[in-house]
């Protein structure tokens, strides 16, 4: 029993499968806002800067327990 009159109709077999999926794909695609220029060089600066800090933040992170296990591993010889 339908719901409002709105019953599924089969598709038909031109419709099904690959051509189907691109065709969605490509009403999909009409809908995506992209960002302005300027909103695309802040989005970019702010993901390097955390790069680079994270980049710092483990490379510093590294060095000190390297440098601990060096002089753990000194004092056991």
């Amino acid at each position: 029993m339908a719901v409002n009159g709105k019953v599924k109709q089969p598709e038909s077999k031109k419709e099904a499968g690959l051509v189907k999926f691109l065709r969605e794909v490509k009403a999909e695609v009409t809908r995506i806002t992209w960002p302005s220029k300027d909103e695309l060089k802040k989005a970019f600066i702010a993901v390097l800067i955390f790069a680079l800090v994270y980049m710092v933040l483990v490379g510093g992170v590294d060095f000190i327990l390297q440098n601990l296990f060096d002089l753990i591993f000194k004092l056991k010889k």
